[in-house]
């Protein structure tokens, strides 16, 4: 199983990445996947998490808005669009696949990637 994440980079306040996620070794179009984030000196936090198929979305309030979360299960692949982007967002960003539901917390994820560096100055 394999999930890597790229896409991050530096940027400035009000500006635009999309990271992505590519899968391999598992049933990509089984499992729900999420987006978390790390900054330093704090939790894992959740970002945001699609269904299997799409249908069902849901985000962590401050990026409601402005965090888009897609998949694309015929590229074993899945996004997350970030537009407006603050200094509070910089973390690392970490992609996961959970087999069911659509949880929230890290704890109910079976993969984890390995992370990429989001950035945001001001």
């Amino acid at each position: 199983v394999q999930l890597q994440a790229s896409g991050g980079g530096l940027v400035q306040t009000g500006a635009s990445l999309r990271l992505s996620c590519a899968a391999s070794g598992f049933i990509f179009s089984s499992y729900s996947m999420g987006w978390f984030r790390q900054a330093p000196g704090k939790e894992r936090e959740f970002v945001a998490v699609i269904s299997a198929r799409s249908i069902v979305r849901d985000y962590e309030r401050s990026v409601k808005g402005r965090f888009t979360i897609s998949r694309d299960n015929a590229k074993n692949t899945m996004y997350l669009q970030m537009n407006s982007l603050k200094p509070e967002d910089t973390a690392v960003y970490y992609c996961a696949a959970a087999t069911a539901g659509l949880p929230t917390s890290a704890r109910q994820y079976n993969y984890w990637g390995q992370g990429t560096q989001v950035t945001v100055s001001s």
